[in-house]
């Protein structure tokens, strides 16, 4: 577990924006507007031109949006970052800021669901193709980077938890000109920063712990001014996804409480692991915090992880019973959640990533919530009683 130190001035995060708003609020009002009117013909010209940066369109800038993406990139020690509708739509406006047809992508495996489905069929269709690694074996990831255009990473990576060393692939990716990505929705900034490893883009599903309170679909891309630059030239405006002001509102009402409620998921999710650890019905967990040294950029652990059941376990039985822990998909809320693996296992739709790379049937993914351990601990302790 973390020594407790966060990585940058929260109190400073916490204040920055709040000096000049409307009346002294202590929260910033909402610019819940679609756009924005001018006060004369050449002031209008003037930004059109470009000669004044201010809101037009809400689609393009908008004050309570611009907001959190000041934030954000404070947070991620960045240049600048990008607010989007969904995190899916920060992967895919990033992802396609920097490809074109013929293109390759190297991505480590396991990555997240959707993501696995994006480079699988419109990139597919797009004729780019997606080299698949195993981010633990840095030589395979070097032998693949050579003529990609785009290196994307998570770590840990979903379900399975594999942890990476994130500078020294972004350093293989930097050698070959190739620009690298990850998804950093896991640690959060609160536990890894990426862009001081040497990552050049960092992606959020901001619906996760940014958001904190599973009332936000969101998403977010930070990095350099250049790279953001980039994406907000053409992805940014004519895909669409853009985040609303009250969606960022609630963004920034979450990052104020980020770092105090990601050492809570920590602590507690660490000790259900551990116990779970030592428990005679499970076969082994799959939390970054149980190995003897996380890797090199990664300060602490969250509250998601994965467990695989020894057999003879009723997982229905299990899942049917817990009372605090809710069956459904997402994380980074305040609430408990679990997914058995067999349910993802039987997606057929599409393939997904757990399907294609493995994980196990007796598996369940457990996002430990900020109910208390104690509390959490009895549910799952109750729920095993009567699954075995």
């Amino acid at each position: 577990m973390s020594d407790g130190a966060i990585p940058f001035d929260a109190a400073s995060l916490i204040v920055a924006h709040d000096e000049g708003n409307a009346y002294d609020a202590v929260v910033p009002p909402i610019a819940q507007t679609s756009l924005f009117t001018f006060n004369d013909y050449d002031e209008m010209i003037a930004s059109y031109r470009g000669e004044k940066v201010r809101p037009i369109y809400t689609r393009g800038l908008n004050p309570t949006v611009r907001m959190f993406e000041e934030m954000l990139a404070k947070l991620e020690t960045a240049e600048d970052a990008l607010g989007f509708a969904s995190g899916m739509s920060a992967i895919s406006s990033a992802v396609l800021s920097f490809v074109e047809p013929g293109d390759r992508i190297v991505a480590v495996r396991h990555v997240y669901p959707d993501a696995f489905r994006l480079f699988g069929t419109i990139l597919q269709r797009m004729k780019i193709d997606v080299t698949y690694v195993d981010g633990r074996d840095e030589e395979a990831v070097a032998r693949a980077l050579p003529g990609a255009k785009v290196f994307y990473m998570e770590s840990p990576t979903s379900w399975v938890m594999e942890a990476h060393d994130v500078g020294a692939l972004a350093a293989l990716a930097k050698q070959h000109g190739v620009v690298s990505m990850i998804d950093n929705s896991w640690a959060s900034p609160v536990f890894q920063q990426p862009i001081t490893l040497g990552v050049d883009l960092v992606i959020h599903s901001a619906s996760k712990y940014l958001g904190g309170h599973s009332d936000v679909v969101a998403g977010v891309v930070a990095g350099s001014r250049e790279l953001i630059a980039r994406i907000k030239a053409e992805a940014y405006p004519y895909l669409g996804g853009k985040l609303s002001p009250f969606d960022a509102w609630l963004l920034i009402r979450g990052l104020r409480t980020l770092p105090i409620r990601m050492k809570a998921h920590e602590a507690s999710a660490l000790q259900i692991a551990r116990r779970l650890n030592a428990h005679d019905v499970v076969e082994q967990v799959c939390h970054p915090g149980l190995t003897n040294a996380l890797p090199p950029g990664l300060t602490g652990t969250s509250g998601l992880f994965s467990f695989i059941f020894r057999e003879g376990v009723d997982i229905r039985a299990f899942a049917d019973r817990l009372r605090l822990f809710k069956l459904g998909v997402s994380w980074g809320g305040h609430e408990s959640l679990i997914v058995p693996g067999e349910v993802v296992l039987q997606q057929k739709a599409q393939p997904n990533s757990a399907q294609t790379f493995g994980i196990h049937a007796r598996s369940v993914r457990l996002h430990v919530g900020l109910e208390g351990t104690e509390a959490l601990w009895s549910d799952i302790e109750q729920a095993i009683a009567i699954a075995t």
